[in-house]
């Protein structure tokens, strides 16, 4: 296939796993194989849909140098592996779906598939955790492609799916997500309904919320009204809500007053009452983003919480992850 094609079908892709939801903000990364010694991949923190076929990075893993407007994504070393391992492979798809990243968190030892399922996603594999970016990320996802397996989870982070072609790995990214919804334990179709006294109640704190924070939203997904319903903090099982989120995301009474001190206070995330939760962005994209990322969070530890051992992100790991978002990431989205 031409360079200029592949470089249309990257692009696109990235704009298509934004709009199916198996994304947000600027997460996950994708690449195509130019030929044997070559790899185009999306830029480092550059928003999928500002992005442009010019703007992606061809790179060369044999001596790690690349050329392009930008710098290649951060995981460029996890595409290379998979490049690297299997010679049909031509097309790399990095996402944070949310069922897979939840079973990713724990549950993917007595995940349930059908043989048929395990061989249309090329065979699964759990990479052990790494931060992202790192040496240590690279090896264990190597590792675990090293099995044989072209789909993989990558703990506490997201799924790296590799296929022959663009349609093959999004058609895995797609069966992927439907086998792990199926296998979630907050994936019945029981949903909490709000009485029209709260629906009230909510509407009246987010008016009087978005005088001051105009970019105030509802997260009124299923999996939010029951985590705030619990009246308890959630704290960070997944690296995407350490890093625009923080470790933890507080729960508050249901009053404006509460709600605005949590967002005076600087953090951009809370579940209010028995309402669901509430988020403000610096933008309409940076709220809808963080809508996701709560709702996300919120299937991860309904999952998890019965779950005896730990499951959550250590202090450390989450704090730097969040100061590496603030100082660098979250200002590269606009290029």
């Amino acid at each position: 296939m031409e360079e200029k094609e592949l470089r249309q079908q990257i692009t696109e892709t990235g704009r298509r796993l934004l709009q199916d939801g198996l994304v947000a903000r600027t997460w996950g990364n994708v690449s195509a194989r130019v030929d044997a010694e070559h790899f185009l991949i999306t830029p480092s923190g550059l928003d999928y849909m500002q992005t442009k076929d010019e703007d992606l990075a061809l790179y060369h893993p044999a001596d790690k140098t690349w050329s392009g407007p930008h710098k290649p994504s951060s995981e460029k070393g996890i595409h290379a592996a998979a490049y690297a391992l299997f010679p049909e492979v031509n097309f790399v798809i990095h996402t944070h779906q949310t069922y897979a990243s939840a079973i990713g968190v724990f549950g993917f030892e007595r995940l349930s598939l059908t043989k048929e399922e395990k061989e249309r996603l090329g065979g699964i594999a759990l990479a052990g955790y790494g931060l992202p970016g790192t040496g240590k990320l690279k090896k264990e996802v190597t590792a675990a492609f090293a099995t044989g397996a072209h789909t993989v989870f990558m703990k506490h982070h997201g799924v790296v799916i590799a296929g022959a072609s663009r349609e093959e790995a999004y058609e895995r990214a797609l069966l992927l997500e439907e086998v792990c919804k199926r296998n979630c334990n907050v994936a019945e179709d029981i949903y909490s309904t709000l009485t029209g006294e709260q629906a009230k109640l909510r509407d009246d704190i987010l008016l009087e919320i978005q005088q001051k924070y105009p970019n105030a939203a509802w997260v009124e997904t299923d999996a939010a009204i029951r985590w705030s319903a619990l009246h308890q903090p959630l704290v960070a099982q997944l690296d995407d809500m350490a890093q625009m989120i923080g470790r933890k995301i507080p729960w508050t009474v249901a009053h404006k007053v509460a709600v605005q001190t949590v967002f005076d206070s600087g953090r951009n995330a809370t579940f209010v009452g028995e309402l669901g939760a509430i988020v403000c962005g610096r933008d309409a994209d940076d709220t809808e983003a963080l809508k996701i990322l709560v709702d996300k969070a919120s299937v991860c530890a309904l999952n998890t919480m019965l779950i005896p051992r730990k499951t959550t992100l250590g202090v450390f790991d989450s704090a730097l992850m969040h100061l590496v978002y603030q100082q660098k990431y979250s200002k590269q989205k606009n290029g």
